[in-house]
């Protein structure tokens, strides 16, 4: 029986649908987690369902290419729900438009602090070039930060773990720090999130509100921007 079960998971680890399909009640798992525990941001479903599906792969010994596999689609539908964060941020174009300075400088304000206070800390703990090259872009969403990694010498496929572990963190702790500053300004929160922690912090603006999470979009987007800009030109500076 045992050997019987063996052939069948051999089977089934190898088809795409079983990825996508565990991928999807992995975060479903992490959800129901997260609400049961009085949504505390400690659990957050990200988080939980990445550790979850981490010991799944470590225990079934599945490498990570068959498991993206399946779970491509997802990564695919990441395009789509970028642009759909055009949406909110539409519809809180006037509050936009009336704060358009203050969002300017905090978001370069922001984007600076980012960029020095991961090249800051890893120098600091003795990171050589190349992982202080691959930790400066790591407040920027995925596909953009790989790009500015890339460009600038560093390690794009650490720069996207890097980017993964600032998201969750960011929007575990995000909430807890806003509140310790007594920053209750819905568009303060958003911009905050949006900056430091990308598309996870983003998402967890939209489950705040509306406003936090249109402004949260638009500072992740602009940031995005920013540093495409901003670092390449500061690395040659340096050089």
């Amino acid at each position: 029986m045992n050997g019987d079960m063996k052939q069948l998971w051999v089977y089934l680890s190898s088809t795409p649908l079983l990825w996508l399909t565990l991928t999807l009640m992995a975060y479903q798992f992490g959800t129901w987690i997260f609400r049961r525990f009085g949504c505390s941001q400690l659990l957050n479903p990200v988080l939980t369902s990445v550790i979850a599906l981490v010991i799944l792969l470590k225990v079934s010994g599945t490498d990570y290419q068959t498991y993206f596999s399946g779970a491509q689609f997802i990564h695919f539908l990441l395009g789509p729900a970028t642009v759909a964060l055009a949406i909110p941020l539409y519809r809180e174009i006037q509050a936009i438009r009336k704060a358009f300075v203050p969002i300017i400088i905090s978001l370069t304000v922001g984007s600076l602090a980012s960029i020095i206070s991961a090249v800051g800390i890893a120098w600091c703990l003795g990171g050589e070039r190349i992982v202080l090259l691959t930790l400066s872009p790591k407040s920027v969403t995925t596909p953009i930060a790989m790009g500015i990694s890339e460009k600038i010498g560093g390690l794009p496929a650490l720069t996207a773990v890097a980017v993964v572990l600032t998201g969750i963190t960011g929007a575990v702790i995000g909430d807890l720090v806003l509140n310790g500053l007594r920053i209750h300004d819905e568009k303060a929160r958003g911009m905050a999130l949006g900056v430091a922690a990308h598309g996870i912090g983003t998402a967890h603006a939209m489950q705040k509100s509306r406003v936090s999470g249109a402004f949260a979009a638009m500072a992740m987007a602009l940031n995005g921007l920013l540093t495409a800009l901003l670092l390449p030109a500061i690395i040659g500076l340096i050089h």
